[in-house]
C-alpha cells in the first residue's frame, strides 16, 4: 500500500510521507489502538461499537511487545487486549481473510477470556462483562449492516438472559458510501478503510482522536525499523492468504470432481434400472453399465 510519496502539510504538521502503512494489517492496528501512549484512541473506539450508557472513560491495555518469532508466525494472533472503567474485558481482532470459521473462533475465544477470569474456588460474582471485538475486511454475516452485536437471548421472545457476553462485528466492505460520519463508528471504520481519503481528512479536523490516530500512523510509516516489521507482518499474512486461497480452489476442484463422479454413477444406477425392468440379466447389466454384480442386486432389492 506504500509505492508512492507525498507531503502533507495539515493541521500544523508538514510532514514528508513515504506512502501510509495499512491499518487493516493487525501490526499495524495494533499499533495504534492498543498504544498505551495513546489511550484515548482505544478509548473513542469501544464507545464508538459499544455505545455505552456510562461511558468508558479510561482503558488498561495488555502489553504490547512483539518478538520478531511473533511477528512472523503467519498462524499468530495480534489482538488488542484491555480493561475499561466500566470493568469490562474486552478483546479486539482483526482479520483479512475469510477462514470460514469466525463464529466458531469467536465464540471459542469469548468463552476462554470468560473462564480464565475465575481461579478454583472464586465466587462467580467476581466475573466482569466480556466482550470480543471482530473487525473484518471482507463479508461475512448475512446481514447488510456493517456492525452487529450478539448477545444471549431468548429464541421466542428475545429478551435478553444477560449482558455479560457480548460478540460484536465489524465488516468493512459493508459501510455504504453517504453513512453519516458523525457516527464515530462510521467515522472510524473509514479510518481503517482508507486513512488517505478525503473523508478521513475532513474528519481528521473534526476528531481529536482520528486525528492522533492519523499522527501514529504517520509516524510508523516514517520509521524504517517500523516498515520492516510491518513488511514480515504483511508477508506472512500474505503467505496465509496465498494457503488459504490455494486451499479453496483445491476444495472447489474436489468438490466438482466427486460431483462429476457421483452424476456419472447416478447415471450408471438409473441405466441399471431400466435394464432391470426389462428383464435384462444382471451379469449382462453388468458389462453394459460397468456397475458390480453386488451393486446392481442392491438396486434390484431396493426396486
Amino acid at each position: 500500500m506504500y509505492n508512492y510519496s507525498n507531503s502533507s502539510c495539515f493541521i500544523g504538521r508538514c510532514i514528508v510521507i513515504k506512502g501510509l502503512l495499512d491499518p487493516k494489517v493487525d501490526f499495524v492496528f495494533k499499533n495504534i489502538f492498543g498504544s498505551e501512549k495513546h489511550p484515548e484512541i482505544l478509548i473513542s473506539f469501544l464507545n464508538a461499537i459499544l455505545k455505552p450508557v456510562k461511558k468508558i472513560v479510561s482503558v488498561k491495555i495488555n502489553k504490547n511487545d512483539l518478538d520478531k518469532q511473533f511477528i512472523e508466525d503467519k498462524y499468530s494472533r495480534l489482538d488488542v487486549k484491555a480493561t475499561t472503567s466500566n470493568d469490562e474485558i474486552i478483546n479486539i481482532e482483526i482479520q483479512l481473510k475469510n477462514e470460514n470459521n469466525m463464529i466458531k473462533r469467536s465464540i471459542y475465544y469469548l468463552s476462554k477470556m470468560y473462564e480464565e477470569q475465575l481461579s478454583e474456588g472464586e465466587n462467580y460474582s467476581k466475573i466482569s462483562r466480556t466482550i470480543c471485538i471482530n473487525i473484518l475486511n471482507f463479508k461475512y454475516l448475512r446481514t447488510s449492516n456493517f456492525h452487529t452485536g450478539y448477545r444471549l437471548k431468548e429464541i421466542t421472545t428475545n429478551e435478553e438472559l444477560t449482558d455479560v457476553i457480548e460478540l460484536h462485528f465489524v465488516e468493512i466492505p459493508k459501510l455504504k458510501s453517504g453513512s453519516d460520519e458523525k457516527d464515530m463508528l462510521v467515522a472510524w471504520t473509514e479510518f481503517l478503510k482508507d486513512p488517505e481519503s478525503e473523508k478521513v481528512r475532513g474528519l481528521e479536523l473534526e476528531v481529536e482522536e482520528i486525528r492522533k490516530a492519523k499522527d501514529e500512523l504517520i509516524r510508523m510509516s516514517n520509521n524504517d525499523e517500523q516498515r520492516i516489521i510491518y513488511d514480515m507482518r504483511a508477508n506472512a499474512l500474505r503467505d496465509k492468504i496465498s494457503e488459504l486461497d490455494e486451499a479453496e480452489k483445491k476444495g472447489i476442484k474436489k468438490g466438482i470432481e466427486k460431483g462429476i463422479k457421483e452424476g456419472a454413477k447416478q447415471e450408471k444406477i438409473n441405466n441399471a434400472k431400466n435394464f432391470l425392468k426389462l428383464g435384462i440379466d444382471i451379469e449382462t447389466i453388468s458389462k453394459g453399465t460397468g456397475l458390480t454384480i453386488e451393486e446392481i442386486k442392491n438396486i434390484e432389492l431396493e426396486e
